[in-house]
């Protein structure tokens, strides 16, 4: 076998032995190691050549020996071919003023947040703010982000953002039954919430067994036992209902009330807590976030203080430092899947971050008197159409609305009235044969008011009526301020606002600055060219439900890309829909079922899972109505056949699946994975394989071919999809072609299968903006390219392993001494000797300028360190020489020239004051604490806060912004 970068590197006859002599010229730049430093880094292996590598790495059984090809990958292109590709693509989309409404509206993104927010990779590559003394910044914003929902929804506690409204409406009823336990599980649903989330709710409901009721909340008897109600506010044709005697109906009946709230409206209207609900879910794309054809875009959801530990998601709360002072961390990090597993509050612990910080910050920009000025704008335009409808001779509801009127079209016919309006280049709703709705947004003008009227009139010259001076009716009417926090009310202009910006994100650690050398989670390089269409308006500006006429770009776009993962992984069929990893996981889950259903096996319900699994793995399965099953794992780090083949054939009659993780999450190949896929259909179940490392797969193997039915990606992860601080992400899934007709359908556009699950995502095709990014990498890299990135992937790994193994064993290695992409180091031994826990490594790394790797994870007390392919030998060796010296710190320690207790490590990370503080009291010198390598002599980053009391967090939840007088 001759790997692609063997031929491109070693092969005798070539003059020119770059990577660009056989690969395109982006795939030398995605790269991080050069052709020598490759030689170099194979010969500290004992190795001369990649392909050796690769043999002693992958097994037999499932590696491909010779190229696997990709048709619809082909040759890399440049990025300048790869720009005009895209903006192909994107000119046939039609860019039409779309008033569908249905909890999407067109807005405007500030340019300061467009240039210094979305377009800045210290922003979007950053990872999650697990390690809160290097991400200060993201999370400050998020605390903003908690606090314009509380203020705006009136609850006393928010989470930090959710995948899209419809999932966080599904989260609310899940979190409904959690917070009743045990009682009726029935949950009602009004009928004129939006069609997507009723959709969404049903799929979530139908595996767990919840009752989904769906009727008119006027006529409803409610007269039977509920875990929770859910109503949309205004309602989906925009009508404004007074809910206070409902949710008291639904109070008697033992349930909680959830609202589903537009945000933009309730800076007019009375908040929901206001008038007794429970819980708030929402959107807030309005709030400066493109539409985007679905997404990503932030949802929130607000609750009560009572509430906050089942509030599903990722809360971020204020503490203090080791000085003392104001720092802020992600707080009750129990619930989360990794520590909880199949007990865990939600599967979901994905935000969307980037998107809940275009939020905060619109609002901040804004601040209390611009959100309601844009409101009543919007609301006053929305009158005026309809006293505009109403001279034309339509008889409107008499119900107060916001932005949306509902417009019943009497004898008029609804397809002459749709061709003015494809003539004038706008969008519709159609609500029933002889109704239409349409709903106004920041963007629109009166010229577009006088355009729609021209519409309805067929024509008829149109003209705009004056100003109204409606009122909302007291009981509906908002009274309480809201957004008076200092941050909301303080960077008005662009100066202030990017000053503010460039202070945040000055305290963070990004992939801008170095490496972040996270296991499982691959922070690589987000190209710049992959970044840049994404911000296109002809990608940015679709409505999700326009029609698909208009949106032959993004056709084009989704069905190349599904082609081109299909061929990767192997499999017959891809969706696109699941908008997260877990959104992934769980989708193919319910595949998995629905195929067992089919085949009147629905008892299948058993779901074997390695203990050495992803977190999200056992809460899916629960999600998705199955019983956790635990796998043993051998001392090896493998799965224990013996052990599985016992519990698969214990479980024969009711075995749905085995969730598995591929390389797994100890770092290794392991050999016997076609004997495991083999045992679990031989006892009739499929094999759900978590895509999460594909990194070490791609052109070398294909899960399609060795076994597993059905596998989701992470496109954040290994196709390029930045973190964005914890969020966008997407888990689209590979399915064989007998779980085919099962993958998600939509209610609006259809989707998915010839018997298709629910959808599982708010948008049909979950967040389609972000989808150019991977469709970009894999075309620049083309087919020869991504093999050379796993091959790469995998020797930077093993370089890593290699040199610092005599400093710290590698817990884990496969059956010919190797990692795959990511390796274990054990720190365990280190508390006996010297009193060092794993995390004083982490926080010491900081001063040293490195993000912490994965610490404590799959295996407590070490850490699991992931390099990507796009890091270069300079910056490989720059962390493992920090690892080295961190090493030799703690030598000093057990042989006692440091103190064991008042050391660099446990006093780390240090910051800037403390350094130059009047008064050191420190056995170690000051220069040691802040400036312990040349590099970081050279290029500073100063953690801006020390170490973080965690405990303190949680014993004293505060979950919005405190005074300003804290931050100084």
């Amino acid at each position: 076998m001759t790997t692609f970068a063997d031929a491109a590197i070693n092969t005798p006859q070539r003059v020119d032995t770059s990577p660009e002599a056989s690969f395109s010229s982006f795939v030398a730049r995605h790269i991080g190691p050069r052709p020598a430093e490759v030689q170099e880094m194979l010969q500290a292996l004992g190795l001369s050549s990649l392909t050796e590598l690769v043999k002693g790495t992958l097994p037999a059984s499932i590696r491909h020996d010779e190229p696997i090809p990709f048709p619809s990958v082909g040759v890399g292109r440049t990025e300048t071919e790869i720009l005009e590709e895209l903006r192909t693509l994107a000119n046939k989309n039609q860019v039409f003023r779309s008033y569908l409404g249905m909890g999407y509206s067109d807005c405007i993104t500030p340019p300061v947040l467009l240039r210094n927010i979305l377009e800045d990779p210290r922003w979007y590559t950053p990872y999650t703010p697990y390690q809160a003394e290097v991400a200060q910044g993201r999370l400050e914003a998020l605390l903003n982000f908690q606090t314009m929902v509380i203020d705006l929804t009136g609850f006393e506690i928010a989470n930090a953002s959710l995948l899209d409204e419809a999932t966080a409406a599904a989260e609310a009823m899940a979190m409904c039954e959690g917070i009743k336990g045990g009682g009726e599980r029935v949950f009602f649903v009004a009928q004129d919430c939006h069609p997507q989330t009723i959709a969404v709710v049903k799929s979530r409901a139908l595996p767990v067994c919840i009752e989904v009721v769906v009727g008119d909340h006027l006529t409803y008897a409610f007269d039977r036992p509920l875990c929770g109600a859910l109503f949309q506010y205004p309602a989906t044709d925009g009508a404004v209902y007074d809910y206070s005697e409902v949710v008291r109906k639904v109070h008697a009946q033992g349930g909680l009330a959830v609202v589903a709230a537009d945000i933009l409206s309730l800076a007019l209207l009375k908040p929901p807590a206001e008038f007794g609900a429970d819980i708030a879910v929402g959107s807030t794309q309005r709030f400066g976030v493109p539409m985007g054809y679905g997404g990503p875009h932030a949802a929130y959801l607000a609750t009560r203080l009572e509430y906050q530990r089942q509030l599903p998601g990722r809360l971020v709360g204020v503490s203090k430092d080791a000085e003392g002072n104001h720092a802020v961390r992600l707080t009750l990090q129990t619930r989360e899947q990794h520590i909880r597993r199949d007990k865990a509050t939600s599967n979901i612990c994905t935000a969307q971050a980037l998107l809940a910080i275009v939020a905060a910050m619109y609002a901040s920009y804004h601040g209390p008197e611009g959100i309601n000025a844009i409101a009543e704008r919007v609301h006053s335009l929305t009158l005026r159409l309809g006293e505009g409808l109403r001279l034309l001779g339509y008889s409107l509801p008499s119900q107060p609305c916001f932005d949306t009127l509902r417009i019943p079209l009497g004898e008029r016919n609804p397809q002459l009235i749709q061709e003015h309006a494809e003539k004038h280049r706008i969008n519709l709703r159609v609500l029933d044969t002889q109704t239409l709705t349409v709903s106004l947004d920041e963007t629109t003008t009166e010229a577009d008011v006088v355009d729609i009227l021209t519409v309805f009139g067929l024509g008829q010259e149109a003209m705009l009526p004056k100003a109204s001076d409606a009122d909302y009716p007291t009981e509906l009417q908002r009274t309480t301020a809201f957004l008076t926090h200092p941050v909301f009310n303080s960077y008005h202009s662009e100066t202030e606002m990017l000053r503010y910006l460039n202070r945040l994100v000055s305290k963070d650690i990004s992939l801008a600055y170095g490496m972040i050398p996270l296991g499982s989670c691959t922070m690589k390089l987000n190209a710049t060219a992959e970044m840049i269409p994404i911000t296109w308006p002809a990608f940015g500006r679709i409505h999700p439900f326009a029609p698909i006429a208009q949106t032959q770009g993004y056709q084009e776009l989704l069905t190349r890309l599904e082609a081109m993962l299909a061929e990767i992984t192997g499999f017959d069929a891809v969706s696109l829909q699941p908008n997260a990893g877990s959104q992934g996981e769980y989708a193919g889950l319910l595949v998995i079922r629905k195929y067992h259903e089919v085949r009147g096996e629905a008892h299948r319900n058993v779901c074997l899972i390695p203990h050495s699994a992803h977190g999200t793995n056992p809460a899916s399965a629960v999600m998705a109505g199955m019983k956790v099953v635990v796998i043993k794992t051998d001392e090896m780090g493998n799965i224990d056949v013996d052990d599985l083949r016992k519990k698969a054939q214990e479980n024969a009659s009711t075995l749905a699946a085995l969730m598995i993780t591929y390389p797994s999450t100890h770092g290794v190949f392991e050999e016997a994975i076609t004997e495991i896929c083999d045992i679990i259909h031989r006892n009739g179940g499929q094999v759900y394989m978590d895509g999460a490392n594909m990194n070490a797969q791609v052109g070398l193997c294909r899960p399609g071919d060795f076994g597993p039915d059905v596998c989701h990606l992470n496109l954040h992860k290994t196709f390029c999809i930045p973190h964005g601080g914890g969020g966008p992400g997407m888990g689209p899934i590979g399915v064989a072609a007998h779980l085919a007709p099962y993958l998600p359908t939509h209610p609006v556009i259809s989707t998915g299968g010839s018997d298709p699950i629910g959808p599982v995502s708010a948008a049909p095709w979950g967040s389609p903006s972000i989808l150019p990014i991977p469709y970009a990498y894999i075309r620049m890299m083309g087919e020869r390219g991504l093999a050379y990135a796993t091959e790469i992937a995998i020797l930077n790994a093993n370089y890593i392993a290699r040199r610092l193994e005599e400093h710290y064993p590698v817990l884990y290695k496969g059956a010919e001494g190797f990692v795959a992409h990511e390796c274990i180091l054990d720190l365990r031994s280190l508390k006996a000797k010297a009193g060092i826990e794993v995390e004083d490594v982490a926080k010491r790394l900081m001063d040293y300028g490195f993000h912490a790797p994965t610490v404590s994870w799959p295996v407590a007390g070490t850490v699991m360190v992931e390099p990507t392919e796009s890091e270069s030998k300079a910056e490989l060796d720059r962390f493992c020489e920090a690892m080295i010296a961190i090493r030799q710190e703690i030598s000093d320690i057990e042989e006692g020239r440091a103190n064991r207790t008042d050391n660099v490590l446990k006093n780390a990370p240090h910051t800037v004051t403390q350094v130059t503080a009047d008064t050191w009291t420190h056995p170690y010198s000051r220069s040691q604490a802040a400036f312990p390598s040349p590099e970081s002599r050279r290029a500073k980053y100063w953690p801006p806060v020390a170490r973080i009391d965690n405990v303190f967090g949680d014993r004293n939840i505060v979950c919005s912004c405190p005074p300003m007088d804290e931050y100084e």
